[in-house]
């Protein structure tokens, strides 16, 4: 029980994180509905099931490796860049041009899926926090798999569930929403994943990896001038 009481503020405050999903599941509450919402948050924990599951029983090294590669950093930060792009000037073909009334979507429940569970797992700082707490957390559980697998299921249920007071707290914008108003958060939403993917690249263009690789460049260069001037 103690577990779990531990992991719930986790969960909460994961909940909370600000990222990509958590701009987009508000923006798909507001704007699509709560089955939608729903639909699209299933699928961004059906992501973090997987991280969990290969970060625990996965190959530790290899994990360590991978989430640290810079290539892996601007791989996902690309791709959050040009959605952001591709929401940002994405033209609707407009019917309805009274702004007074409110626009009604039919929803792609399995797309909405595939869009929370790809936009959860291209983040590469995903998979980092996970791995790092299941090193961080799994020594202070015994390594216990009954007990490693009922906290992270507490933290993940805790966030579900916060996910679903947001979702629901979102919906109550929906009445408000005409045209007008949704095509602005559209925009809104287009260019907060482009500052995140940009971001993201920074970080893998920046990373130790990376610098410690132009260092030892720079010093190479410095050793053959040297080399150089002494013959």
């Amino acid at each position: 029980m103690s577990d779990i009481l531990n992991a719930i503020p986790i969960g909460i405050g994961l909940a909370f994180m600000i990222g990509p999903v958590f701009f987009v599941l508000l923006e798909t509450s507001a704007t699509k509905g709560f089955r939608a919402a729903l639909v699209f948050d299933i699928g961004v924990v059906f992501a973090d099931i997987i991280f969990l599951y290969f970060a625990y029983y996965g190959s530790r090294t290899l994990l360590e490796k991978i989430k640290d590669d810079p290539r892996l950093f601007l791989l996902g930060g690309g791709i959050l860049f040009v959605y952001g792009l591709l929401i940002f000037f994405k033209r609707r073909k407009s019917i309805i041009t009274d702004d007074n009334l409110v626009v009604v979507e039919k929803n792609n429940y399995f797309g909405l899926f595939l869009k929370g569970f790809l936009l959860n797992f291209i983040n590469i700082g995903v998979l980092a926090f996970w791995l790092g707490m299941i090193v961080v957390i799994s020594p202070q559980l015994e390594m216990d798999d009954s007990r490693v697998f009922t906290y992270f299921a507490a933290v993940l249920l805790a966030y579900f569930i916060t996910d679903l007071f947001k979702i629901l707290l979102a919906k109550q914008l929906k009445n408000k929403l005409t045209p007008f108003v949704i095509r602005k958060i559209k925009r809104g939403m287009g260019i907060t994943l482009m500052v995140f993917g940009l971001f993201l690249a920074v970080q893998g263009l920046f990373s130790d990896k990376t610098l410690d690789k132009i260092d030892s460049v720079i010093d190479r260069k410095i050793d053959d001038s040297n080399a150089g001037i002494n013959h």
